[in-house]
């Protein structure tokens, strides 16, 4: 039975030696995901003084995003020089080799390649490694189709943006450790608790409560409603998109040794299919990009009335629709008719058939979305109103490649929750 939980907000002075009731607590993280896990890990190590509580409203940590994604560590080619996400996702790549370094974790530095198969994707592709360049990504080179074919031997391009410290991660495994991390320094973790209210008391806690000074939400696919609870803005929404991927079968996984990426189309709001191997040996296709029925939902016919009427009835999303119904169409297609997504593959690999594929996996990405149908690409916090306001502060928007940055993240949301809290 899933347990309710209200999280209460002590009215008291503060404590500099923390509270020392078992459900009263310095600071709630609400979420564990890998960014609320880092956020968390961060905090506590900060502050080994003060007392906090994590809390999940499944019965395992990062069952969500954290568990159902490509798995790659991404080196920063993509983003905006000198913008947030291009910075914290490289300094958080390096953070990441490091932490998997010291802790013993497993991890592959089989690289990417990001190729051109016309001619008109080349000054895109050029334009990708001045970004890249920019943004200080390690050992970032331009290949001809030689070089392709010397890194990818069943790979077909033109020219292609060779990015040999792109790896793969198993990235739950990374957040789990990351929760040890965070009880081994006295942190506890609470599962099977959903939070339903915040609301600022002086009384002592009971039954299904805990109360805290302070709070920080990092809810991921449900971080807009977590934000409503103390009185936010309904925007920026969360739009569930499922991406559903298809699997080599075994006997082909030596087809590609690395990720293998196209070159991305900026009239269209997602990267495109790709080639991504696994920590297991095992080879994933895709993933498309269509819109999920329910936020959690990783089936075709997963289906939530409250998730579908939220996203149908929000304007962005419909003005998003609008913009795009030619590849929307596209993408649902695909997802649909293998084949379709096979073809758009063979263009890489030539060698690749219906044959060699199986219906694999699916992940279910928060998007954030503004009522002009525009994919939020940046972080946003946000308080609320009133006292409640004064004491929460909500991760709305943590955009990907969110676990690629984690730890890089964790030090910007710590420096947040320090500034605005004043621990």
């Amino acid at each position: 039975m899933l347990t309710f939980w209200n999280c209460r907000l002590n009215s008291e002075p503060p404590h500099e030696s923390g509270l020392s009731s078992p459900s009263t607590y310095d600071v709630a993280v609400v979420g564990g995901g890998i960014v609320g896990l880092a956020t968390v890990r961060e905090l506590i190590l900060r502050h080994p003084s003060l007392s906090f509580v994590l809390l999940e409203k499944e019965k395992e940590l990062a069952v969500h995003q954290s568990g159902h994604n490509s798995g790659v560590i991404h080196s920063g080619i993509y983003y905006t020089p000198g913008s947030l996400k291009a910075r914290l996702c490289v300094r958080g790549a390096t953070l990441a080799y490091e932490y998997c370094e010291k802790k013993g974790l497993p991890y592959k530095k089989c690289g990417k390649l990001i190729v051109a198969l016309e001619h008109e994707e080349i000054p895109r592709l050029q334009a990708l490694y001045e970004r890249g360049m920019k943004n200080n990504v390690r050992d970032l080179s331009i290949i001809d189709a030689k070089g392709i074919r010397e890194r990818e031997p069943f790979c077909r391009g033109l020219m292609a943006l060779d990015s040999p410290y792109t790896g793969i991660v198993d990235w739950r495994m990374v957040a789990l450790r990351y929760g040890q991390d965070f009880e081994e320094a006295g942190g506890t973790v609470v599962t099977d608790a959903e939070v339903d209210d915040i609301t600022t008391v002086t009384e002592s806690p009971a039954g299904n409560e805990v109360r805290c000074r302070y709070v920080l939400t990092c809810g991921g696919l449900y971080s807009d409603r977590l934000s409503q609870i103390s009185g936010c803005s309904p925007e920026p929404r969360i739009v569930p998109f499922r991406g559903d991927y298809l699997v080599l079968k075994p006997e082909k996984h030596f087809w590609a040794r690395g990720n293998i990426y196209p070159v991305p189309d900026p009239r269209f709001p997602f990267l495109g299919v790709h080639f991504t191997p696994r920590m297991d040996g095992s080879v994933w296709l895709g993933p498309n990009a269509v819109l999920a029925f329910k936020r959690e939902g990783y089936k075709v016919y997963d289906f939530n009335v409250r998730d579908f009427a939220d996203a149908l009835s929000f304007r962005g999303l419909q003005k998003l629709v609008m913009k795009n119904v030619t590849y929307g169409i596209g993408e649902m297609y695909r997802g649909i008719f293998i084949g379709a997504q096979v073809k758009i593959l063979q263009k890489y690999i030539p060698e690749l058939s219906l044959s060699d594929v199986l219906r694999g996996p699916a992940g279910v990405r928060a998007q954030a979305l503004d009522r002009d149908g525009n994919l939020v690409d940046d972080f946003v916090f946000d308080g609320g109103v009133g006292d409640v306001g004064s004491r929460v502060l909500h991760v709305r928007n943590a955009p990907s490649p969110a676990a690629t940055s984690s730890l890089a993240i964790a030090e910007m949301v710590a420096d947040e929750v320090e500034s605005r809290f004043a621990l």
